[in-house]
């Protein structure tokens, strides 16, 4: 009889069951593993060894086989060696067959019998819930693999606890989910001196999860806003946290089991590659646009940008996520996300300054915005100039509201939308509203429609960017605690959409 034990493959964020099956029959010794294994999964075989041997264990002279099933779903990982050894251990009856049956083992090994940590615990523990099995696992990813509540978690620290524990001498503990952190931001919006409208915009950006473009000559302070929007920015409900830890679980991004209610802030440079923004690489892993799932991406230099790499961007803004096909891949991630960018209008930054533009103003700044195509630009809700700070301002006491009293309005224009979207789900902010329901929830009044059919008409904006100016509006009257969109909110959402080089 083959005894088996189960462990996990990855297909991007879902871990999909492995049964892990070991048969010793009479033969020449060897000791192989098929299924599709990757280079590190075969060399589990020489871990597993030296990690038995660490236990006095001797393998028979017979030929070992290991099957991963289903064998025709590539396998790659390091995390596949403890199941191995435990799926050989019950085979050569050092333990209880039907114990490692009930188990989801999760590790790799060292040459010495210790566990080591290895990354996507997180979505394996879902895994192990899903088929009411426990899972043991290195005592390191314990904290972050009890999260899953409805999954039992058994932290080990080497081989030889996993065996004390399968033969009933030392039970492994449970483990313990590890902290929920919510570090507290330095940033603070009042450190911005002046560029109040830009501070209104991010408000707005923040409370509807609209994506937001700064244009503005070098120094007017893009950057110092765009590192601030985290902090108006309300914290991750259960499940949001939950979605974005899985991904950062896969990436190796969580410390010490913890996970963070705090949205992520991704700012990649401009030099980065399609695979490090959208995904793929080795095993197609998740690129920043799903790392910042829930969060912020902020692009800073947009035209500096391959264009391939802003291209490939228009689909994962439309649907929330991308999918990374690789001739041996295609993986699926979620990555609905608050995109901010910030440029210049210009490659010399001064067009606006006759004084101190290039001889080729004002081509060099269409020339230099127009690296942003069309259909990219019209999936910015919001546009917005950013003027430069006077020196005499930079001496001024700070202005405006502080971001604790900007994230209070922001949360509760998300509370709102909560209770709007109730019966929708796969709705959770005004930018995600679209046909018949933005129809229902965005409409204007009278002299709000008739001023957004004019403002259509006389710039030419596109469907989507019609629909845009709606959601925007819907989010100011939010803010506005009003239920109806009126005029002056579909006016404030206009002169959002409306910004020198950019195209409506």
């Amino acid at each position: 009889m083959v005894a088996k034990t189960f462990t996990v493959a990855f297909e991007g964020v879902e871990a999909r069951l492995v049964e892990v099956q070991c048969a010793v029959v009479p033969g020449m010794p060897s000791f192989g593993i098929v299924g599709l294994p990757d280079k590190a999964v075969s060399e589990a075989r020489e871990r597993v060894k030296a990690a038995l041997n660490a236990l006095a264990i001797a393998l028979p002279s017979k030929r070992v086989t290991i099957n991963l099933s289903p064998a025709d779903m590539p396998k790659e990982g390091s995390h596949f060696d403890l199941a191995v050894a435990v799926a050989l251990l019950a085979e050569l009856d050092v333990i209880p067959r039907e114990a490692a049956e009930a188990a989801v083992a999760f590790g790799e090994l060292a040459l010495d019998g210790r566990l080591v940590p290895v990354l996507g615990a997180l979505p394996a523990a879902l895994a192990a819930a899903e088929a009411e099995k426990a899972l043991i696992c290195p005592r390191a990813c314990g904290p972050e693999a009890a999260w899953v509540g409805a999954a039992q978690v058994l932290g080990a620290g080497t081989l030889n606890d996993v065996l004390r524990h399968f033969t009933g001498q030392i039970a492994l503990p449970p483990a313990r989910a590890g902290e929920v952190s919510l570090p507290a931001s330095a940033r603070d919006l009042r450190d911005v001196k002046g560029q109040e409208r830009a501070k209104r915009a991010l408000e707005i950006a923040a409370a509807g999860r609209h994506h937001l473009v700064m244009v503005g000559s070098p120094g007017s302070g893009k950057s110092m806003l765009a590192a601030r929007l985290p902090g108006i920015l309300p914290p991750l409900s259960p499940v949001e946290a939950l979605e974005t830890s899985m991904i950062h679980s896969l990436a190796g991004l969580l410390t010490e089991g913890g996970i963070s209610r705090a949205r992520p802030f991704r700012e990649p440079h401009h030099t980065a590659s399609m695979a490090a923004i959208i995904g793929g690489g080795r095993g197609a892993k998740p690129g920043e646009v799903s790392l910042a799932h829930n969060g912020v991406l902020f692009l800073d230099e947009l035209p500096e940008f391959p264009r391939p790499v802003l291209e490939t961007l228009r689909q994962p803004i439309e649907t929330g996520s991308v999918m990374v096909a690789r001739a041996n891949a295609h993986v699926r991630y979620p990555c609905r996300f608050l995109l901010v960018a910030a440029a210049n209008p210009c490659r010399c930054g001064h067009l606006a300054d006759p004084a101190r533009a290039c001889s080729r103003a004002p081509i060099c700044g269409e020339d230099y915005l127009g690296r942003i195509s069309g259909p990219l630009m019209d999936r910015f809700d919001l546009r917005l100039e950013v003027p430069p700070v006077a020196f005499s301002d930079l001496d001024l006491p700070p202005s405006g509201d502080s971001s604790a009293t900007v994230a209070a309005r922001v949360a509760a224009a998300r509370a709102l939308q909560d209770r709007r979207y109730a019966a929708h789900p796969e709705i959770r902010v005004n930018a995600d509203a679209e046909g018949a329901l933005l129809e229902q929830v965005a409409t204007p009044d009278a002299e709000g429609r008739e001023l957004l059919t004019r403002a259509a008409t006389r710039f030419g904006l596109s469907a989507r960017g019609y629909h845009r100016v709606l959601r925007v509006a819907r989010t100011i009257a939010d803010l506005d605690g009003s239920d109806q969109v009126r005029r002056p909110h579909v006016a404030e959402a206009i002169g959002y959409r409306l910004v020198t080089g950019a195209r409506a």
